[in-house]
């Protein structure tokens, strides 16, 4: 069983609900959609599966059918004790909290898991680089995202969005977007597409040397992206060690892949 539109309408009618635009809620209200999300995650029994977000529980459900099991984490506490109602009989449990500051080791524990999310614009970003830099059992991620959001984070070197952000998700990561989905499935309807993203942990960072560093020299470069890397990394980076790494002084930040900003990033004499 999924929510249908009118059921989520329904739902929110009974309880005196209505989306929050604070927290950038669009209920997904699509059984289709759901499970197809549920589908590209590839998790079944035996899996377990954290989701972020998880409103009335339309996605919670598709969730539930594969077997896995489920954590659903919810931060509008109008919301949870609905979400209680649907979705804890079926087995999954609610953690009412807000993903930005939640102890991930602790809820966790250590062992590994699938992340699946509909996020909200605001904090996509910055929450899925925090997973990546604080919840290593989070092996794999399929987030929904407003479509601009999801091609920053899949982008490579050349492509129009590609930028810091996306240097930092190939640093642990590798993303690819695997699916868009039109504004129709959501209620209330957003004025964009979304996509679903798929990201995979490394086993290892595709770079060694410090992260600190690396963010400092990444965010640099593509702070005055506009601007050759002579001139963007001045002060941060020595001028020889262009030549000592193999990278062009007069390129500029959208042409370095992850391994050109780890070699400019970790150069010592």
């Amino acid at each position: 069983m999924t929510l249908s539109r009118r059921q989520v309408a329904e739902l929110l009618a009974t309880h005196g609900l209505a989306p929050r635009r604070a927290f950038g809620q669009n209920f997904v209200a699509d059984p289709n959609t759901v499970r197809r999300i549920a589908r590209l995650a590839g998790v079944g029994p035996g899996d377990r599966v954290v989701e972020i977000g998880a409103g009335l529980g339309s996605l919670t459900l598709a969730l539930a059918e594969t077997g896995a099991s489920v954590t659903a984490v919810e931060i509008d506490r109008g919301l949870v004790p609905v979400l209680r109602g649907i979705v804890e009989p079926l087995g999954v449990t609610v953690v009412e909290g807000d993903a930005m500051t939640l102890d991930w080791q602790t809820l966790l524990g250590g062992r590994p898991c699938h992340l699946v999310a509909n996020l909200p614009y605001n904090v996509a970003t910055p929450l899925i680089i925090t997973l990546l830099e604080s919840a290593p059992p989070i092996e794999r991620m399929l987030v929904m995202v407003q479509a601009e959001a999801g091609e920053r984070l899949a982008a490579g070197p050349g492509d129009a969005l590609y930028g810091a952000v996306s240097v930092m998700v190939a640093y642990w990561a590798t993303a690819q977007i695997v699916g868009r989905v039109p504004p129709t499935v959501f209620v209330p309807r957003p004025k964009v597409d979304s996509v679903l993203v798929s990201i995979t942990r490394r086993t290892a960072p595709a770079v060694d040397g410090d992260y600190e560093r690396l963010r400092e020299v990444v965010r640099a470069g593509f702070g005055k992206r506009r601007k050759m890397l002579r001139g963007s990394l001045a002060g941060v980076v020595e001028a020889d060690v262009f030549a000592a790494v193999g990278v062009r002084p007069d390129a500029r930040a959208e042409e370095l892949g992850i391994a050109d900003w780890g070699r400019l990033a970790s150069w010592t004499p």
